[in-house]
């Protein structure tokens, strides 16, 4: 560990050596241990990097739970916030920067609401992408993996391994899947009144 020259009280800053995935890709998580801090733990954004305060005395396997906890907190709390059309559609294209090297350009990505079977959608021809408004609320690494879904047809029509391959650049690819999976079973699951009552 290193010591952090501008944190006087006992702190020391590291880098996980197993950091959990988080946000587009991954981003760099700085974790940061203070002999003040007895027993909270915080997290925040720092630019491209997320900032882990965790109490100096915790090991490393309480250290890679609190990191991971604190970064489905921080999805979580940035999921909340709603994009708009434009800031999709701004998404949509550092996400095309990131993982397909900038060749897939949509000419339109809106959130639209007769979506009601399907995450998202593509019209190659015209180069727009339509997302379901379902996924508002959804953590961000499931809306950029449909995105991400959508931008890959543009340049590769249907499923077939050509497609897949392209997909296999993003790391979240099979938990995105999983978890739209899970919502889709959940919402076939029966319906008990007052179940939540008792």
């Amino acid at each position: 560990m290193s010591a952090d020259p501008l944190n006087r009280a006992g702190a020391s800053t590291r880098t996980p050596a197993n950091p959990p995935l988080n946000g587009p890709g991954t981003s760099a998580i700085e974790v940061r241990r203070s002999a003040r801090r007895r027993r909270t733990v915080s997290a925040y954004r720092e630019g491209d990097r997320t900032v882990v305060l965790i109490p100096a005395r915790m090991s490393e396997a309480e250290e890679q739970r609190w990191v991971s906890v604190m970064l489905d907190k921080l999805a979580a709390q940035e999921s909340k916030r709603v994009l708009g059309d434009g800031e999709l559609a701004e998404r949509a294209l550092r996400l095309s920067d990131q993982y397909f090297e900038g060749r897939a350009r949509p000419t339109t990505v809106r959130w639209v609401t007769n979506q009601n079977t399907r995450w998202g959608s593509c019209t190659p021809s015209e180069g727009s992408i339509r997302l379901s408004h379902r996924l508002q609320g959804m953590p961000e690494y499931v809306v950029d993996y449909v995105l991400l879904h959508e931008l890959g047809h543009l340049l590769v029509p249907g499923h077939g391994p050509r497609f897949w391959r392209l997909l296999d650049a993003y790391p979240r690819t099979e938990r995105a899947r999983g978890y739209l999976e899970g919502v889709v079973a959940a919402e076939r699951l029966p319906h008990v009144p007052g179940a939540r009552d008792e």
